[in-house]
């Protein structure tokens, strides 16, 4: 039986990005706080494997490309089929194949960061919103993007991945604004967070980058996954359009990813 107690009992959620990281976290927090989560991504066997780190709740792993429509609507078609609609929308999903300034970008891998990044999130918000099957703004649907502090302040060598966070910001303000009062819809920002996509950005040099962050460590996907659920629960129920900053303090003192 579920608990009935838990701040998202009775609700359902698409977590994208989700076979590790940030949004696995993201989806295990959800989990625990009561929801029923589908978690996606492209391989079906670290899927899996997350799924079956998630404790508690009620967890379905369906892989497939995140901007592909076919894998949206088989993930929609199975969200409508055993949970009955959809309460919670996360969008984690996100590249970053590139590495150097801007002027030697290879313009193919910005269209994919930007289709990636910016377009899936786009598409994925449509696709939820837009099947009356799951009743989302009847049911009082929450967005949660995922953004970064890259969005906000410059980074080397990951400026257009900054770009392309900067317009999920937009994004995210201009949704909650055309998607009010029924649909929540906010971001989240974070600074270096120790998992394998921002490996790069601190192995080898973690001291270093820490000495630029007030609370003296890196993030853990935990914290996100916190904010998340913030986020997502009762006690945010007046928030949207917000970006939420979660990076140690890092730009707080003039630093950056």
């Amino acid at each position: 039986m579920p608990n009935t107690s838990l701040p998202l009992s009775g609700k359902f959620a698409i977590v994208t990005g989700a076979s590790r990281g940030i949004g696995l976290a993201i989806a295990t927090r959800l989990a625990s706080d009561g929801a029923g989560v589908i978690i996606t991504a492209r391989g079906q066997e670290a899927l899996a494997e997350a799924a079956a780190r998630i404790p508690g709740g009620r967890v379905i792993a369906v892989s497939g490309k995140s901007n592909d429509p076919d894998h949206q609507q088989e993930v929609l078609d199975i969200a409508h089929r055993e949970f009955g609609g959809v309460d919670i929308l996360v969008n984690n999903a996100g590249i970053n194949p590139v590495y150097g300034p801007l002027v030697d970008l290879d313009l193919g891998a910005a269209s994919k960061i930007f289709e990636v990044n910016v377009l899936g999130t786009l598409s994925w918000t449509q696709a939820v919103v837009g099947d009356r099957r799951l009743g989302f703004r009847k049911r009082g649907g929450s967005v949660v993007n995922i953004s970064s502090v890259t969005g906000a302040v410059p980074s080397e060598g990951i400026g257009f991945y900054g770009i392309s966070k900067a317009a999920v910001g937009h994004l995210t303000r201009t949704l909650a604004v055309e998607l009010g009062p029924e649909i929540r819809v906010n971001s989240i920002s974070p600074g270096v967070v120790k998992t394998q996509f921002a490996r790069a950005l601190y192995e080898g040099k973690e001291d270093n980058v820490v000495a630029a962050y007030p609370l003296k460590r890196l993030g853990v996907p935990e914290d996100i996954g916190s904010a998340a659920a913030f986020l997502v629960g009762p006690d945010a129920s007046w928030i949207t359009g917000q970006d939420l900053t979660v990076d140690g303090g890092l730009t707080t003192a003039g630093g950056s990813a």
